[in-house]
This record gives structure tokens, C-alpha cells and sequence, in this order.
């Protein structure tokens, strides 16, 4: 399936000069929301590595992360932008263009040691990801992957988690972004 075929291509959002890949046109098909979902599951599928949970970051990562979770039989845990979650959190701070931001996790959502997944549906400078990431291992986490449906490759975004010793993959990739 082309998936890449799926995904909008809006010029000069959010602002002149940036190609905002909008994955909206992706999850409205039937087809092509399956086919995302079967395709970051099929890995597990056929050499199961002992998966415990899967991961997604606010908000895209949900729709993704829900469905493969579903699909594999695990559960999902989200990793929320702050304030959103009630109980109390962990969290970690990470560097935007223009300022910071924080991502938030319940304190006792991941059982220490356990092997999870970290979904989302792009990646691009990797700083969101890697602050999930970080979260993660903060909470006593094994990541064992983070999976993306797209890869904006030339932002550097897979080397920086790769750096991290993550190991990455990416559905489609948009060069040039």
C-alpha cells in the first residue's frame, strides 16, 4: 500500500517555507488507516519480541498507538502534554524553535522493566520523541522501538534517537523537508 499517496501535503504551514506532512487525509481512508496499523504491527506479528505495552505521544501518536496496541493484544499508555492527565506524574521538559515544552506520564502507568513501544506519526527534529523517550526510561521502561508512520529524514530526527540507542522505523519517508 502507498501510504505516502494518503498524506496531505499542506505548503507554508505553520509557517513560509515548511511542507506540513497532514496525515488527516491517511486516517479518513478506511484502507489506508488499516493498512498504517497493520504495517507497524506486522513486525510483531511474525518474530513477537516480547512487547509489554505500547506507547503513543499526544495527540496523533493516540490514533496509531491505540490501534496497533489493539491489534497486538496489549495494552495502551499515553504520554500527555501537561496538565492533562490527573494523578500524579513524571515528566520531562524539552526544547522547541521557540521555547520549551513538557510531556507527562502517570507515575505508575509502566511497570518497571517493562519492554515497550513508542508510537507517533511523524518524526522530524526528533525532539518531542526524544523527550518521550527519556520519559520513558525515567519511568524504568525498556524501549524497544520508537515507530512512526512518516519520516521527515533530512530534519535528523532518526539519527538523534538512534544516537540514544533506539532503534527507529518509519513507514514512508518525505525527503527534503
Amino acid at each position: 500500500m502507498d501510504l505516502k499517496a494518503l498524506i496531505r501535503t499542506i505548503p507554508d504551514h505553520p509557517k513560509p517555507g515548511i511542507l506540513f506532512r497532514d496525515i488527516t487525509t491517511l486516517i479518513e481512508d478506511p484502507v489506508g488507516l488499516k493498512g498504517a496499523v497493520d504495517a507497524l504491527a506486522e513486525p510483531y506479528l511474525t518474530s513477537f519480541e516480547g512487547v509489554d505495552r505500547i506507547i503513543g505521544i499526544d495527540a496523533r501518536g493516540f490514533i496509531f498507538g491505540a490501534g496497533l496496541a489493539y491489534r497486538l493484544g496489549l495494552g495502551f499508555t499515553p504520554i500527555r502534554k501537561p496538565g492533562k492527565l490527573p494523578g500524579e506524574t513524571i515528566s520531562r521538559e524539552y526544547e522547541l524553535e521557540y521555547g520549551t515544552d513538557r510531556l507527562e506520564i502517570d507515575v505508575d502507568a509502566i511497570p518497571s522493566g517493562a519492554s515497550v513501544v513508542l508510537v507517533d506519526d511523524l518524526i522530524a527534529t526528533g525532539g518531542t520523541a526524544e523527550a518521550a523517550l527519556q520519559l520513558l526510561r525515567q519511568a524504568g521502561a525498556e524501549v524497544l522501538e520508537c515507530a512512526f508512520v512518516v519520516s521527515l529524514p533530512d530534519l535528523g530526527g532518526v539519527e538523534r534517537l538512534e544516537k540514544l540507542g533506539c532503534r527507529v522505523r518509519a513507514l514512508c519517508e518525505f525527503e527534503g523537508d
